[in-house]
């Protein structure tokens, strides 16, 4: 493997490729997910004919148009994978990728898989191929899109879109055929690994098969995603006032600080400001916060709340599916982390509550081991 090669199929690359590409497609399913949301709210429907189009209202515009932008998340997640491996060579294949996904039926899954792969057959055309001079002023806007174009779509047709295809039609029946208690079930494991490191590489998992599943049309995942993610900065809030209420001091100073600013950027659906707080006691917060995003998820789910925008925090409630079991998910969630904060946290002793850096015991009692024995 050439010099230029080196390091380019690991899998931190990958990962690299694919987060580029989701910072690229979320303003486009933001966008479509509120203009469809909007318009449905103000009664609009979507238009799929132009025999229709003498009936086009102005909701019904926005649904359609966020229709439209839905339909497109296959080819902006193939182009953008793409792009992100091979630069702007792979773009218009990674595009077409997308382009032969949908029409297969093979969804977001089969956008960036076959976005990665051509991204990767244009980068080795370009370390690989050599050209006249003449003609390599073409490479980057002809030969290299070409070549690679053709090399994908023989993959995607014949080799991986059946395959693609088969996966994502068994993977939403699967999904919408759950019944109650197995949302349920679901939506907490979905709930409670999302929200185990506050938006760090493991929440980022589920959260990236739960936008896969809202460009596949099941938006129940990403309800749950909008709503745990508010959990643990509002829990840790209540738990704060409820230890206020009891008598129970829990939290540093410091702390309290903290969770006045990490509430307002949790409703906003940014749970990266619990991290400071729950850094001074790692265990018993996660354990509080994941819970409580697992009854969340358990609750939106087996209710079927669903969400078709993937950020906004609060604010986009009222755009879900049974926004009052929305409701209902997230406080219930936010109260049982509460509690449980307020139950396992050890009680602070004013020094510590003032942080005068004491030790959490004051003496520290030797164990006497002489007689243990194994024998």
């Amino acid at each position: 493997m050439s010099g230029k090669l080196k390091g380019k199929f690991t899998i931190a690359e990958i990962k690299k490729h694919l987060l580029t590409a989701i910072s690229y497609l979320l303003p486009l399913i933001v966008a479509s997910g509120l203009l469809i949301a909007i318009g449905n709210l103000t009664g609009g429907t979507t238009i799929s004919s132009l025999d229709d189009i003498g009936s086009m209202t102005v909701p019904s515009a926005f649904t359609t148009l966020g229709g439209m932008g839905m339909g497109l998340i296959p080819a902006f997640i193939g182009g953008y994978i793409a792009y992100s491996v091979a630069d702007r060579p792979g773009i218009a294949p990674g595009f077409l990728m997308g382009e032969i996904a949908s029409f297969l039926g093979a969804g977001f899954l089969g956008g960036l898989i076959g976005g990665l792969i051509v991204g990767y057959i244009a980068l080795v055309i370009e370390s690989y191929l050599k050209v006249p001079k003449w003609a390599q002023a073409l490479m980057p806007m002809m030969i290299i899109p070409l070549l690679s174009a053709m090399l994908g779509a023989l993959i995607m047709f014949f080799v991986l879109g059946g395959p693609l295809t088969m996966f994502t039609a068994a993977l939403t029946n699967f999904i919408t055929g759950l019944d109650q208690s197995q949302k349920a079930l679901y939506g907490f494991v979905i709930g409670w690994i999302g929200c185990l490191d506050y938006g760090g590489a493991i929440s980022k998992v589920p959260n990236l098969i739960c936008d896969g599943l809202m460009a596949d049309g099941i938006y129940g995942p990403e309800g749950i995603k909008v709503l745990a993610a508010m959990v643990p900065p509002i829990g840790v809030t209540l738990g704060w006032l409820l230890s206020k209420a009891i008598k129970k001091p829990i939290f540093k100073q410091t702390e309290e600080e903290n969770i006045k600013v990490a509430f307002p950027m949790g409703i906003c659906m940014i749970s990266e400001g619990v991290i400071p707080i729950a850094m001074n006691d790692l265990v018993r917060t996660v354990i509080s916060t994941s819970i409580g995003c697992g009854v969340c998820g358990a609750i939106s789910f087996s209710m079927g709340v669903e969400s078709m925008v993937p950020s906004g925090g609060v604010f986009v409630i009222p755009a879900m599916t049974n926004p009052l079991w929305a409701v209902v998910a997230l406080l219930v969630g936010s109260c049982v982390t509460a509690v449980l904060l307020v139950l396992i946290k050890k009680r602070l002793t004013p020094e510590q509550v003032n942080d005068l850096d004491v030790p959490e015991d004051d003496e520290e009692q030797e164990v006497d081991l002489s007689g243990f024995s194994l024998s």
